[in-house]
Parts: structure tokens; sequence; C-alpha cells
């Protein structure tokens, strides 16, 4: 058998050791290497790579799905918007969370912005109703402020009767926000909204057992929302909350863990065989890629004025 000398830039004993004990960590136990990494990197700490953590971890047994959820499967792309800044296309849906009474439900009806991924409406009720829904909305065009803008938000959902009731379109039409729907059979055309629901489900506060009454599952809700939008390293926005994208401050956080990699890779050059990790923020967000030339176009206009201003 060959034996193989042992790398002079590799890691030393000790810094395999703090790797290890930083994922270990009670914040990081149940975040896999890709979320800790850039949360490292936010508080201007470089330990080692996202591929260095995977492979440390996998040698200890430990490079398990971290948390509750199954591995997430690939989904068909979803239906044809494109949103360069945030207020502009929105989506929101309804799902039913269980309580501890075998065949009774409470209903989260939530909005969110595709641009930003953030939850700019939500509210809990016991009952399925369109006078809900149509409040949600109003509510949070309250909150986002939609009347001072020029353009209105384009608001998608699927092809539920709550959601095309007559009372949810009157109060688009008096908004002035435009409807738009799922494809027929198309189970999947309101991903973000349906991948928001999934990370709802599976926060370890969610209780398996189902909500004792409606007060518990508003204040579920209201706390989920908060670590959603102030928390959450969203993995679809390059690891910022949806808050610092919805403000605009991705460009420099991410602008900052650029220049951090820099400084990384000058440090020990010869443990970086490729280029840094790609922190170039997210462009434009689509329902649906079936015109990229489109997307290139609204993107490419998005890093124009980025770089005006």
């Amino acid at each position: 058998m060959v034996i193989r000398p042992t790398p002079a830039h590799a890691l030393t004993p000790e810094e395999r050791a703090r790797v290890l004990s930083v994922a270990n960590e009670p914040r990081f136990a149940d975040r896999p290497p890709a979320r800790i990494v850039p949360a490292l990197a936010d508080e201007g700490i470089y330990i080692a790579s996202e591929s260095t953590f995977v492979r440390l971890l996998r040698a200890q047994g430990q490079n398990a799905h971290r948390g509750r959820a199954k591995e997430p499967k690939q989904q068909r792309p979803p239906t044809t918007h494109i949103a360069s800044r945030p207020g502009e296309l929105w989506c929101w849906d309804m799902t039913y969370l269980p309580t501890e009474i075998i065949g009774r439900w409470f209903f989260l009806y939530l909005i969110l912005d595709i641009y930003s991924r953030k939850i700019v409406g939500w509210e809990v009720h016991g009952t399925d109703d369109a006078e809900h829904a149509a409040r949600v909305v109003q509510r949070a065009a309250l909150a986002e402020g939609i009347a001072a803008n020029q353009t209105k938000p384009v608001l998608h959902g699927d092809n539920g009767a709550t959601l095309k009731a007559t009372t949810v379109l009157a109060m688009l039409n008096w908004l002035g926000i435009k409807p738009s729907y799922s494809r027929p059979r198309v189970s999947n055309d309101n991903a973000f909204a349906e991948s928001a629901f999934r990370t709802a489900k599976y926060r370890p506060e969610f209780p398996r057992r189902g909500f004792k009454d409606l007060d518990q599952a508003r204040d579920w809700a209201s706390q989920f929302v908060h670590w959603y939008n102030v928390e959450h390293l969203h993995s679809g926005i390059r690891y910022v909350s949806p808050n610092q994208r919805h403000a605009g401050q991705d460009h420099e956080i991410l602008a900052a863990r650029h220049h951090l990699y820099l400084a990384a890779q000058a440090a020990n050059p010869r443990r970086w065989t490729r280029n840094t990790r790609n922190w170039t923020p997210i462009g434009a967000v689509t329902l649906n890629p079936e015109k990229p030339e489109l997307i290139k176009t609204e993107s490419s206009n998005q890093d124009k004025q980025a770089i005006a201003a």
C-alpha cells in the first residue's frame, strides 16, 4: 500500500478539532455546513471552507441530513413573472395546521415577496374563509405601503376556491393588485409559498401532536415569521435574511463575505485550489424560466442600476 505524505497545507489537528467543535455548537447542531459557513462569515470568522466542514463531518459520521426534514427533491419550475426588486411579485397560499383534536384544523394564510422571500402578510384562523384571505391581502398592502408605489405587485396563487372568491377579487381590484393563478393540473406552480410552508412545519418548535388552541397557533406563527424574516439565512438568496434582501442590504453583506474569503485565500493560498466561493448577489427572480433571455435582461438591468447607485 502506498503511503502518501500529509500535504504541507493540510489542517492541523487543532484546526480540525475546532471545525468539529463549532459544527456541534448548539446553535449549529441542526444546520448543514452550507448555513454554518455564511453565518460565521457574517461574524467576521473564517475557519474552513464548506467542503472541509462536509469532509470532516462525514469522517465523524455526522454528515447525515442535519434536522427533521428529509432530503429535498427536485421540483419542476413554476409560472411566467419576473421580479427585479421588492414589491413587484408576491405569492400566497393557505396551509392546514393540525390541532390536538383529530379532524380539526387551523388555517395559516401567508403572503411572500418572491424577490426577497420576505413574509409580508400572514394570519391564522379557525376557518377557511374568503373574508380572511381578503383581509390578509389588505393588511399586507398597508404594511408594505403599496398605495404609494406607481407599480402594484402581481399576486400569484393556486386555483383554490378561497383565493379566487369574489370577495378576494374585489379586494385585489380595490388595491390595484393584479391576480395570477397556477396553471391547471400543475401542483407545484406556487413553489415559493410551498417551500415556506415546508420550512415552517419542519422547524423544531412546530408541535408534532398539533396545536392546543388558536392562541398557541398564532403565537407559534408570529415567532416563525420573525425567525424566517430576520434570522433565517435563506439558501435561495445567497444565505442572507429576507429582511436584509428586502432592504437592499444583501449587496453590502455579500461584498464583505467576498473580501473575507479573499483575505483567507491570501493567508493560506495552498489550501485554495480554485476560486473563492461565489458571493455575487442574486439578480432577478422568476416564477417560470421559460424565457431565459428576459430573465437575463432583467438581471443585467438590475446590476447596472446597482452600479450607478
